[in-house]
């Protein structure tokens, strides 16, 4: 997967098992793509800002893990 960008389906999994290890229940975790900026995503969770993040080609789902980490936790 490192050699390739990620899809939508792959952020969104990631997120998924991020937010949950978070302690977030969400039910509902939408990716979406953030207007013409090539990979970048907002993940919303639920929460009271959504997540914006950056995955190019080469990115590794543990990049994206941290990044979703990073910015959950400085909130």
């Amino acid at each position: 997967m490192s050699a390739e960008s990620l899809s939508q389906q792959d952020v969104e999994r990631i997120a998924r098992k991020a937010l949950k290890e978070l302690g977030v229940s969400a039910t509902t975790v939408t990716v979406v793509p953030v207007g013409a900026q090539p990979d970048a995503w907002r993940i919303d969770y639920g929460g009271d800002r959504p997540l914006n993040i950056k995955c190019g080609r080469g990115s590794t789902a543990q990049w994206v893990r941290t990044q979703i980490f990073d910015q959950f936790l400085s909130r």
